[in-house]
């Protein structure tokens, strides 16, 4: 690979990280939340919205219900499903967050994914930060991958992917991401559209919206 290659993927894997992460988390409490619209994303604009709001929400809720001694919790609201990774202290920790974010408006579904134990360190944050740009970049690579239509997480290793897919789709997917140096683990969180589906909303041209 040629070194002009590698600092265009080193770019574009920087820029989708930004998008992935909504530029920069935002921490309120013990609780993490990220989103950005791109116009690559087979969300409407509307959804794309929606999701940041609910995000913002679930952030607000989980920070006064989890001191940031208790919990540290990330928030990842894709199509108004709800993905909850990182860490609490105790078991009825998580079933508290798991109420909370089913009972925050306009959420669809809730994925409860969050630790039982200590709360990660810094080091660990920021070795799940670098891990999820070598999976974008990695999924940006792919030719049969609709990197702009899937949402990376990455916590304790373990990859989280989520979008609107095919079937095909995803699993191309999951196969990229779970090939990257220090990648423990693949969960797809996916909604899956049928081939025609997939076919149609290519077929219509993206309305480019802000990020955020």
């Amino acid at each position: 690979m040629t070194n002009h290659r590698r600092s265009t993927l080193a770019a574009l894997a920087a820029v989708a990280a930004l998008l992935n992460s909504g530029c920069a988390p935002l921490v309120v409490g013990g609780a993490v939340a990220g989103g950005a619209m791109v116009a690559s994303d087979r969300r409407s604009a509307g959804i794309q919205l929606e999701d940041q709001a609910i995000e913002l929400r679930l952030i607000k809720s989980l920070g006064d219900a989890f001191p940031s001694d208790r919990a540290h919790i990330n928030v990842t609201s894709y199509n108004q499903r709800v993905l909850l990774t990182g860490e609490v202290t105790t078991e009825q920790g998580k079933r508290d967050a798991q109420a909370i974010a089913q009972k925050s408006e306009n959420v669809r579904a809730v994925v409860n994914e969050l630790h039982v134990g200590s709360l990660s360190t810094l080091a660990n944050r920021n070795f799940d930060t670098a891990l999820t740009s070598k999976v974008l970049a990695a999924l940006l690579q792919a030719s049969d991958v609709p990197s702009g239509a899937i949402k990376v997480v990455s916590e304790r290793a373990v990859v989280y992917l989520m979008g609107r897919l095919t079937q095909g789709e995803g699993d191309a997917a999951a196969r990229v991401a779970s090939r990257v140096a220090g990648v423990q683990r693949v969960v797809k969180n996916f909604d899956y559209l049928t081939a025609q589906e997939a076919a149609a909303q290519a077929e219509q041209a993206p309305a480019a919206a802000p990020a955020k």
